[in-house]
C-alpha cells in the first residue's frame, strides 16, 4: 500500500482509505459484527485511515470506530471525523461554542482525547470565508481537542477559499473518473499551498462498480434512493451529481475501458488506481459494507494504470460528462 503524507497534519496515510458512512447505516443496514469485520479487514489489507462524520447514524459511525479503536490499542491509524451537520445549516450555528459541544461528543464517541482530524462538514457556503471560524478551530487545536482541522467541501470555489487559510490541512471534496473539475482547479492549488486532498465519493455512489442497471433498486433508507432529486442534501453527494441514466451508461462504457487497461481487475479497483495516478491526492475514502469489499478497495493502492488509460477516461468524461456535471460544482 502506498503512503503518502497528509498535507499540514505530517502524518502518513494510506493512498486508499475507508470512508465510514455505510457503518452508519445511511446505505442500508450493517450490523454490529459486520462493521467491526469491515474495520479488521481494511486495517489488515494496510488502510490507516478512517474517514467518518458525527452525522453518519447520528453517531453510529464513530462508536464503532471507537470500539474498535479500543480492541486494537496498538494500531496506527488516522481517523477524521467531520461536524456540523447534525444542526440547521445557517452560519451563525458554526461558533465556538457549538464546535466545543460537537468535539466533546465526537471524543466520546471515538473514545480519545484529542481527535486525529476533524474537518467542517460542507457547512453553509459562507463559512468558508469568516475569519471567527477559523479563528474558533484555531482555539480547538490550541485546547488539545483536536490535533488537525480541515473542511469537507460541495464546490470547487469552496475548496479554494480553505486552500487560502494558513491552518487548514486538509480538504476533502468528490473526485472519481465521473467528476473532474477539481482535477483543474483544486488539486494544483492544495499541492502548492501544502494542503492534503481526502477524495470521497471515488466511485460515483457505486456507479463505477458497474453493478448497476436502470432496473436496480435500492433500500429505503439508502440515499441511492431518497436524494436522487437532492431532496435530502446536495445532489452532487449521490452518483456525483449525474444523471442515474445517464451514469449506468457511462459505467459500462469505463468498464469496458477498464478491462482493457487491468483484465485482472474490476471496475472498481482501476477506477480508484486512475485516481490514485491524479497528481496532488492525499488520499482516496471508498466505503465497503463488507470484509470483502475492503479488501478488494485495498488492492487497487498496489495497482498502476498508464497515461493512455488516463487520457481515455479524460474522453469519457468530456464526451458524455462534462456539459451536465462541470458548470455545477
Amino acid at each position: 500500500m502506498q503512503q503518502r503524507e497528509l498535507g499540514r497534519t505530517a502524518r502518513n496515510v494510506s493512498v486508499i482509505g475507508l470512508g465510514t458512512w455505510q457503518l452508519g447505516a445511511d446505505w442500508g443496514s450493517v450490523d454490529e459484527a459486520a462493521a467491526l469485520a469491515v474495520l479488521d479487514a481494511a486495517y489488515e489489507a494496510g488502510v490507516n485511515f478512517f474517514d467518518t462524520a458525527d452525522v453518519y447514524g447520528d453517531g453510529r459511525s464513530e462508536e464503532l470506530i471507537g470500539q474498535w479503536l479500543t480492541a486494537n490499542p496498538d494500531a496506527s491509524i488516522t481517523v477524521a471525523t467531520k461536524m456540523g451537520r447534525r444542526v440547521e445549516q445557517i452560519p451563525e450555528n458554526y461558533n465556538l461554542d457549538a464546535f466545543r459541544a460537537w468535539n466533546d461528543r465526537s471524543r466520546k464517541n471515538l473514545g480519545v482525547d484529542t481527535l486525529d482530524l476533524v474537518q467542517l462538514h460542507c457547512p453553509p457556503t459562507a463559512v468558508y470565508s469568516t475569519d471567527a471560524v477559523y479563528d474558533a478551530l484555531d482555539t480547538m487545536v490550541d485546547e488539545g481537542r483536536m490535533a488537525n482541522y480541515g473542511v469537507s467541501v460541495e464546490t470547487v470555489d469552496e475548496a479554494l477559499a480553505a486552500i487560502a487559510r494558513p491552518n487548514v490541512a486538509t480538504v476533502q471534496i468528490i473526485i472519481n473518473a465521473f467528476r473532474h473539475k477539481s482535477l483543474e482547479v483544486v488539486l494544483p492549488a492544495a499541492q502548492e499551498a501544502g494542503v492534503g486532498i481526502i477524495a470521497r465519493v471515488p466511485l460515483a455512489s457505486g456507479l463505477l462498480t458497474n453493478r448497476y442497471t436502470l432496473e436496480t433498486e435500492f433500500a429505503k433508507n439508502d440515499h441511492r434512493n431518497f436524494n436522487r432529486d437532492g431532496s435530502a442534501f446536495d445532489v452532487g453527494e449521490t452518483f456525483s451529481g449525474v444523471d442515474y441514466a445517464t451514469g449506468v451508461q457511462a459505467a459500462g462504457e469505463f468498464a469496458r475501458l477498464a478491462k482493457a487497461e487491468a483484465s485482472d481487475a474490476s471496475s472498481a479497483q482501476v477506477a480508484l488506481a486512475w485516481l490514485a495516478a491524479q497528481d496532488g491526492i492525499s488520499t482516496i475514502i471508498p466505503g465497503a459494507r463488507n470484509p470483502e469489499q475492503a479488501r478488494a478497495n485495498a488492492v487497487a493502492g498496489a495497482l498502476k494504470v498508464s497515461e493512455k488509460f488516463n487520457q481515455t477516461v479524460r474522453d469519457l468524461y468530456d464526451e458524455k460528462l462534462r456539459a451536465q456535471i462541470h458548470p455545477r460544482w
